[in-house]
């Protein structure tokens, strides 16, 4: 299946990095020719907010894609929402990627998105019916049960279709996905449990008679260099009955045989996140020579707009002016 299937590698960024040091990153990916990086909702943390750090690291590249790794959806306004991506998608066109959740990973962030009792999932289905209708009708009429749109538009769509994807494992989060997404992103889910997953949002958009295209699934992965981290582990068996060696990868070689075995199961989209806090040159580094190789080509050139071969000068540049920046 893997042959018929366009394979992308991205990066998302560790915990660790610090915010001063953002930009230099994002500088380093574009110059490496990664494909894209994602930025997860953490909001009691260290981490940039992800339609601010997607606004910023668009803003100072031309080809790096970012996208929302996830952004919780319920809770925020979707009208504004949608505003935000058609204006995303109009500054940088083909490179914004937004992932929606259900809640935030941290119950103690689910305040901040807040919806009435028992009804987020109403809610999300809603809003995502909303931001469709909005990015792509020039006027919409929309009653709902939660919101209400007369006659009004944007005054802008994305010049081709934003596609929506959706992250979530349980079994109403994958029929939302057959019903309403474009695509699936999942996190801590061994290759048996995505094959298992992915039939089943198949299964959900044939009852409703649409069609989630064969390579828009996709699952975020952390790869621990030096081994699975204690507190990471305890964290993941908290979530999964699964030996967290299915669930993380301990080294960039094992990172590659699970890849291989997510592409068996029918994934072809990858994020890779540092367990650590590896310096980012480093990670960039091994990125590359791990991680890169795994894109296949399209018409004859492999994906990143680079050849292969001039990577490795690309990669010391940006790092050594990463490490300028820093001085």
């Amino acid at each position: 299946m893997a042959e018929d299937l366009k394979i992308r590698v991205g990066a998302g960024l560790g915990a660790g990095t610090a915010t001063e040091e953002f930009g230099a990153a994002v500088d380093l990916l574009e110059r490496a020719g990664v494909d894209s990086l994602w930025l997860p909702e953490a909001v009691y943390s260290p981490r940039i907010d992800p339609v601010v750090g997607l606004t910023h690291a668009l803003a100072r590249t031309a080809n790096l894609k970012v996208g929302t790794g996830v952004m919780v959806l319920p809770g925020r306004d979707p009208v504004l929402v949608a505003k935000q991506l058609a204006s995303l998608a109009a500054l940088a066109p083909k490179r914004v990627l937004p992932v929606f959740g259900l809640k935030p990973a941290r119950d103690a962030e689910l305040p901040l998105f807040p919806v009435p009792p028992g009804r987020r999932a109403a809610v999300f289905d809603e809003s995502l019916r909303l931001i469709r209708a909005l990015l792509e009708q020039e006027e919409v009429t929309f009653e709902g049960e939660f919101f209400r749109v007369e006659g009004m538009g944007l005054g802008m769509r994305p010049v081709e279709r934003l596609d929506l994807w959706l992250g979530g494992k349980a079994p109403g989060a994958l029929r939302r996905v057959g019903r309403l997404a474009d695509g699936w992103l999942a996190s801590f889910l061994t290759p048996e449990e995505t094959r298992a997953c992915r039939a089943a949002i198949q299964e959900a958009a044939a009852e409703a008679e649409r069609e989630v295209e064969a390579d828009h699934f996709g699952i975020s992965l952390i790869v621990a260099e030096n081994g699975i981290p204690d507190a990471l582990a305890a964290s993941v068996a908290a979530r999964s009955d699964a030996d967290p060696a299915r669930l993380i990868a301990d080294g960039w070689s094992a990172a590659r045989d699970l890849i291989a075995e997510y592409l068996d199961a029918g994934l072809s989209k990858f994020v890779l996140y540092p367990a650590g806090t590896e310096p980012i040159e480093r990670f960039v580094e091994k990125f590359v020579e791990h991680a890169v190789p795994l894109q296949n080509r399209v018409g004859g050139r492999r994906t990143g707009a680079r050849p292969r071969l001039s990577r490795t000068s690309a990669l010391r540049s940006a790092a050594a002016s990463a490490a300028a920046r820093r001085r």
